[in-house]
């Protein structure tokens, strides 16, 4: 690391730190997320440096990982029985919510090609290089997909916590952990290059996931962080991504956050009615649904599964098989954008 990205990494924890005690003043929930990452999404976009290493990132990345698949237990069997009609559900409101996101883009301006990469709702960067090939714009589908991910993260909590009706001290309350495996932690320098030999998707997350998995459902170990550490991985998480924007003026960063938002409050509503079908046929909480079925990032709604103690596995597995699914549908997609735009 030379010295331009030493002093723009301590300035973005710098000021993730200020989000986050601002953000835990205020009572706000996942406060150690989302207040460094509402910061630095705001300095970034007044042209300041801030950056969190890809290395590094993928270091809290991993501990996720771990955390998440220490959530399986012997006992889960017993649901995924229940899983195939929600897993056929959310693959529907994927394609109905791609479908209504796309159409208000293409309001806003945007080609065709851009406007479908651009709301797939996950495999961020495989919908960044397929559009770009398929003759899209791939800064407005990579902003478009980054923002989206930003505004997901920032609107469920609140929701979340104003439908439970709990403080964010309540919250907290609600989660204390202690520490338990932590030799797991040393296992990370060796998975991140089998996940990479194995082209998983997000490696840094699902080889830990997988391996903890494995060993917490044969009740071997499973790793358990306390409410301070939860908060350190949430805080370099959240810098991480805030620090996505910088070099965008005000002015643009602006006006694609409306076209951002709109699209995303649109997809949660589409989305909300199959979490509704979700909740009532296969009898999953409201909460766990919609979150199970959000339009974020893996990586993203598996901290939220685990901070919100929101069932993480079924979170998980559900935003897996949706990134499955549009890696394999989206290039017989791209194909049919691709002949379509030749005739």
């Amino acid at each position: 690391m030379d010295r331009s990205e030493g002093t723009a990494l301590a300035k973005s924890l710098a000021i993730g730190v200020v989000g986050g005690v601002v953000f835990q003043l205020i009572g706000m929930p996942l406060a150690w997320m989302l207040g460094p990452l509402t910061a630095n999404l705001v300095v970034s976009a007044r042209g300041v440096d801030v950056r969190i290493p890809e290395p590094l990132r993928e270091v809290f990345l991993g501990v996720l990982g771990l955390v998440l698949g220490s959530q399986v237990t012997p006992q889960l069997a017993e649901r995924v029985l229940d899983w195939p009609l929600s897993a056929a559900l959310l693959l529907l409101g994927v394609a109905a919510s791609t479908a209504a996101a796309a159409a208000w883009y293409r309001r806003c301006g945007f080609d065709s090609v851009s406007a479908w990469f651009a709301s797939a709702p996950g495999a961020m960067t495989a919908m960044i290089l397929m559009g770009e090939t398929c003759g899209g714009d791939p800064r407005r589908i990579a902003i478009s997909q980054s923002l989206r991910v930003v505004l997901v993260v920032l609107i469920l909590p609140p929701l979340f916590w104003l439908y439970e009706g709990a403080s964010g001290a309540e919250v907290a309350a609600a989660t204390d952990r202690e520490l338990s495996s932590p030799w797991l932690l040393l296992a990370l320098p060796l998975l991140f290059p089998v996940g990479r030999r194995l082209r998983l998707p997000t490696p840094t997350l699902l080889t830990p996931l997988l391996f903890a998995g494995v060993l917490s459902g044969l009740d071997i170990a499973s790793l358990s962080l306390p409410d301070v550490s939860m908060n350190l991985m949430l805080w370099v998480l959240g810098c991480a991504i805030g620090s996505r924007f910088r070099g965008l003026s005000s002015a643009r960063l602006g006006r694609y956050l409306f076209e951002a938002f709109v699209a995303t409050l649109v997809a949660l509503a589409v989305l909300a009615g199959f979490a509704e079908l979700i909740h009532r046929w296969v009898d999953v909480p409201r909460d766990v649904a919609l979150l199970a079925l959000a339009p974020g990032g893996i990586g993203e709604m598996a901290i939220l599964a685990v901070a919100l103690d929101l069932d993480p596995v079924f979170v998980a597995f559900h935003h897996l098989l949706r990134m499955v699914a549009l890696m394999l549908f989206a290039p017989f997609w791209a194909r049919w954008l691709s002949r379509r735009s030749d005739q």
